[in-house]
């Protein structure tokens, strides 16, 4: 994928999060978080088990109900109301059996042509030439069921990212994937970060990727404990209390 070596606009994307609050069944899930995230680069979202750290993606999505704002702007400052949002979940749940194939998936979430009628010829050139950015479009006919999972989350990548969203999210995207697909889907995250004007939300556990990657890191524990650099936050107290004193930022967790 080329990087593009103008970008006027870069970073003037923002999406800005305040006081929000997540109650479940009387207990509250997230309590004020104030966030201030821009486009141009990652921002990783890390903590312990049960932080809250999915539950931030739902109220961003407006899955569940939630109070306080969610806003996000444009370049010129305004709030954008009908925000594009791509969004790639940790896995699917897929029939081994189904002929659903990768192009009946990708022309379903991207494309208003009937599902029940055969791809148009452009709108199947089209998927190809989106899906070859992500070492993708040699799996344009294969069923989905028959995906391994580096393969599955590199055709989600490239199904969220068309049309072109503002906001990118991704939920632990590389759970379940093997090394060689691991690798492969944050060398395309990286490329995508470098060429695209959009703001990347990244729920991790890996440490050392988010460390190496992100611009921006946010350590949730019901609210905001540290936000700030990876080197910021991996050197602060709020993150040796989450993931103990021994651990290394140089590598994540030791």
């Amino acid at each position: 994928m080329p990087v593009q070596t103008e970008r006027p606009h870069l970073g003037l994307h923002c999406l800005k999060i305040r006081h929000l609050g997540v109650t479940q069944g009387g207990t509250a899930i997230l309590e004020d978080v104030n966030l201030h995230i821009h486009c141009g680069g990652i921002t990783a979202v890390i903590g312990r088990n049960g932080a809250g750290k999915s539950t931030l993606l739902k109220a961003i999505l407006k899955e569940i109900p939630s109070t306080g704002t969610v806003e996000f702007s444009g370049h010129d400052g305004r709030s954008i109301p009908r925000l594009r949002i791509g969004y790639v979940p940790q896995s699917l749940a897929l029939d081994p059996g189904s002929p659903a194939t990768v192009l009946d998936m990708a022309q379903s979430l991207t494309s208003r042509w009937p599902a029940f009628l055969p791809p148009r010829k452009k709108d199947r050139e089209r998927l190809r030439a989106h899906l070859a950015r992500f070492n993708a479009d040699s799996l344009l006919d294969r069923q989905l069921g028959r995906l391994s999972g580096g393969e599955l989350q590199r055709v989600l990548l490239g199904v969220a990212t068309l049309p072109k969203p503002d906001l990118l999210v991704l939920d632990e995207p590389v759970s379940g994937v093997d090394q060689a697909g691991l690798q492969l889907f944050y060398q395309l995250l990286d490329r995508l970060k470098e060429a695209e004007d959009m703001v990347i939300l990244l729920v991790s556990h890996d440490l050392p990727y988010v460390r190496r990657s992100a611009a921006q890191v946010i350590l949730l524990d019901k609210t905001v404990e540290a936000a700030g650099t990876p080197e910021e936050v991996f050197r602060s107290a709020a993150f040796a209390h989450a993931f103990g004193e021994g651990t290394r930022p140089e590598g994540g967790e030791g």
